[in-house]
């Protein structure tokens, strides 16, 4: 215990002493802010250019929906619909008129033009061509001005009074959802949605960076030769013990500190974004528990060992830097899985998918917490997960210490599969 403790001691020491850590711990938060707030604040001040209604409309469709949609770009039925050129065609004529559109458009005396059509009356399709295609906010405008158009006018055409088509297509409706768990009201869904996202996002990067710093470590180790002086004196099961518990702890340490960070960034985020000149971001925390917390840490814990112990196997196997990053890549693929279910999974958290992936010792540790924070898992299926996990970690635990023992005193080209094995047997 004594030789563990002193492998500990200096593991995690060393590490939470680094300039790199302090700047990590106290800079981390500070970026996750940014990343969350930043691009819907950003986005939330972005609009439609103002000459997005400097376009042509070329209309095909022998009806009045080309003024309609001029009148819409232009402020609605008052509006003053000069900047909007509205072209009536016949069918036949479109491609000439496309064409002399397009040379407007080059030649920049116009932003666009729309193609108006059969399609369009039938409220199918319309086309737009244009040098603000790419920008998401004109197109969105765009798109809304045709469809409010053509909806009002199929409307009208089915006998509805204009006034009252006018009345019933320019409602606009707003939808807060709430979201409900067993112990009730918890809170609004979109906040749970971000929280959860932050949430698996963090263990992954956890998780693979400290993972990938015992996988250094034991390399560095190895290389330098200090390994053989350590073995000398303390047993390989031992070394490995301190050094993932250590690095562990150091992973956990700042898991804590962001938490208690993030908890002060949001209790005072009214002064901070006042002093930065920044409107406030009306934002709640969400509904969770003491327990949750506790097995968010135990998925954290459990993740890191399982991959930590992977890692070091790894480290322990090479001689140099390439080829650590060419054995490593079958242990980071099972990682960055988890992050390529991330989206099917927050659409639907109850699919079949989701709980499949959820339930995979490899991809848990990231999907499981998401899940959590995002729909009720029942009791029993969240301790068979955990079980599944712990009982991978205890055999990737008895393989990466037999690998481990033999592997720090081999050197030279990196061992094949039956080679391994044969470790397997000595270290037995």
């Amino acid at each position: 215990m004594r030789k563990f403790l002193a492998v500990f001691k200096r593991e995690y020491l060393e590490r939470v002493r680094s300039r790199w850590f302090v700047f990590a711990t106290v800079f981390g938060p500070l970026l996750m802010v940014a990343i969350i707030f930043v691009p819907p604040l950003l986005g939330s001040r972005t609009k439609a250019s103002a000459d997005v209604n400097h376009v042509a409309i070329l209309d095909a469709t022998g009806t009045d929906i080309g003024r309609r949609i001029a009148l819409e770009l232009n402020g609605g039925v008052a509006g003053d619909t000069s900047a909007t050129r509205v072209v009536t065609v016949a069918p036949g004529d479109l491609a000439a008129a496309e064409s002399t559109a397009t040379h407007d458009v080059v030649a920049q005396r116009l932003q666009g033009y729309f193609v108006l059509d059969s399609a369009t009356t039938a409220g199918r399709s319309a086309r737009y061509a244009g040098r603000n295609a790419s920008s998401i906010s004109d197109i969105e405008q765009l798109r809304a001005a045709v469809r409010q158009s053509v909806l009002a006018y199929r409307l009208e055409t089915a006998g509805l009074d204009p006034d009252r088509v006018r009345s019933l297509t320019e409602t606009r409706l707003s939808l807060d959802a709430e979201r409900l768990n067993e112990r009730g009201r918890g809170g609004s869904g979109t906040v749970s949605l971000i929280f959860g996202i932050v949430v698996a996002l963090l263990l992954y990067m956890s998780i693979f960076l400290y993972g990938f710093t015992v996988m250094r470590g034991v390399q560095e180790e190895k290389q330098t030769r200090v390994a053989e002086m350590v073995l000398s004196s303390a047993r390989a099961d031992t070394l490995l013990a301190g050094k993932v518990l250590g690095i562990g702890a150091v992973g956990l340490t700042q898991m804590l500190a962001w938490a208690l960070a993030s908890v002060l960034l949001f209790r005072y985020r009214e002064g901070i974004m006042a002093a930065a000149g920044l409107p406030a971001i009306p934002f709640q925390l969400p509904d969770i528990a003491v327990g949750m917390m506790l097995v968010l840490l135990l998925f954290f814990v459990l993740g890191f060992l399982l991959y930590a112990t992977m890692f070091a196997s790894v480290g322990a196997m090479v001689n140099s830097d390439q080829e650590a990053q060419q054995a490593a890549q079958p242990v980071t693929f099972l990682l960055i899985a988890a992050i390529l279910f991330l989206q099917p999974v927050m659409q639907n958290p109850n699919s079949r998918l989701a709980e499949i992936v959820s339930w995979i010792p490899f991809t848990a540790p990231v999907i499981m917490p998401l899940r959590l924070t995002l729909t009720t898992v029942s009791t029993t299926e969240l301790g068979l997960v955990l079980l599944g996990i712990a009982l991978t970690v205890v055999a990737s635990i008895w393989f990466a210490a037999r690998i481990y023992r033999v592997g720090l005193l081999m050197y030279g080209k990196r061992p094949t599969l039956r080679e391994l094995f044969r470790w397997l047997r000595y270290a037995g």
